[in-house]
């Protein structure tokens, strides 16, 4: 008879949007018993997930599941690497980035599912400054609006879209060195991002191609840009095109060292930090196991409403800059517009 395999469920009740009330009995219900001893163990800190996991991986527990969102999933899964615990996930936050790209389903239920099937594999990780990421890093833009999302007091992509669309159009470019194996480059970017895995969350595909087993890591280069520049830039985000715009630059590498000429904001899977003028980043290659959606491949495309209502308001943006042009109040027709279509939701 197969030995059963040991595994901890970590949830963090206060993640996301919606109650995890429910979720012990949904566990209890679906999880295949004949496989698994399981225990539940609930996050009351921050920091407190990263504890939990640690402790489980030094008592040889199977696997650990992160139910929670990108912060939760982050915490564990630091705690995992290069042990022979497997991380899987049950994504119960905001954005689910790493769920996303790995195809996990979005319903509890099927991802418990997911879990029985328990196919584990090995995937590649990052590190910026010390931190872990596994998702994505960065600083400039992205990291910025990391901070007012934190600070926001509520949760969800019309709250992250509506920093960006406020916050946009006046945040000032920086100068950055960017030094890789072939040599150092200088940019002027309103954000530099890199990214194991594909996207933020939510399905905005920072970098459409990227891969977790690679052993590289996608770097993005967003160009300064202008009101107008900005819904192009938006929409491409979503449609998993944005290797296709104009102000977009993207190099692979497996480690690049970055100096600005201020301090600043950094961010590691969306958790803002604030660090120094020098920032070093790395790829760990196969550096953590992952239990992954036998019936799917690395970053498959999923329906998502955000790409709906971005590829509706799209369709008419050129009726729309038309009329920004006319009344020379671009941004504000632009959020107008956008944010009525993803309140109607």
């Amino acid at each position: 008879m197969k030995e059963k395999r040991d595994i901890a469920f970590i949830i963090n009740p206060i993640s996301g949007t919606h109650s995890k009330d429910e979720i012990p009995n949904i566990i209890e219900t679906v999880l295949d018993k004949e496989q698994f001893n399981y225990e539940l163990r609930f996050t009351e800190y921050a920091g407190h997930a990263a504890e939990i996991a640690h402790e489980c991986a030094e008592k040889g527990i199977d696997i650990v599941v992160a139910v929670g969102g990108d912060g939760t999933v982050n915490e564990v899964a630091r705690s995992l690497t290069h042990t022979d615990t497997a991380l899987a996930i049950v994504p119960s936050g905001s954005g689910n980035g790493l769920a996303r790209h790995l195809c996990l389903p979005m319903d509890v239920k099927k991802s418990l599912e997911i879990i029985n099937a328990c196919k584990i594999e090995d995937f590649d990780y990052g590190i910026i400054n010390d931190l872990p990421f596994f998702c994505t890093c960065g600083m400039g833009f992205d990291a910025f609006i990391s901070l007012k999302f934190a600070e926001a007091g509520k949760r969800g992509p019309i709250t992250y879209v509506e920093n960006v669309l406020k916050e946009g159009l006046k945040y000032k470019p920086e100068t950055y060195e960017v030094e890789d194996e072939t040599g150092a480059k200088r940019y002027k970017a309103f954000l530099i991002a890199c990214a194991n895995a594909s996207q933020y969350g939510n399905n905005a595909y920072i970098a459409p191609g990227a891969t977790m087993k690679d052993g590289e890591m996608d770097v993005i280069i967003m160009e300064p840009f202008n009101a107008l520049d900005a819904p192009q830039i938006a929409a491409d985000l979503f449609m998993k095109t944005l290797g296709n715009n104009s102000k977009i630059k993207t190099f692979r590498a497996k480690s690049i060292h970055i100096h600005r000429k201020e301090p600043g904001a950094i961010h590691f899977d969306g958790d803002p930090i604030m660090t120094g003028t020098d920032i070093d980043v790395h790829i760990e290659h196969n550096g953590i196991k992952i239990l992954t959606n036998p019936e799917a491949i690395e970053d498959a495309s999923q329906p998502n409403f955000l790409l709906n209502a971005f590829s509706d308001f799209f369709n008419n943006i050129n009726n729309v800059r038309e009329d920004i042009e006319k009344s020379g109040r671009r941004i504000q027709v632009i959020n107008k517009v956008l944010l009525r279509k993803l309140t109607r939701l």
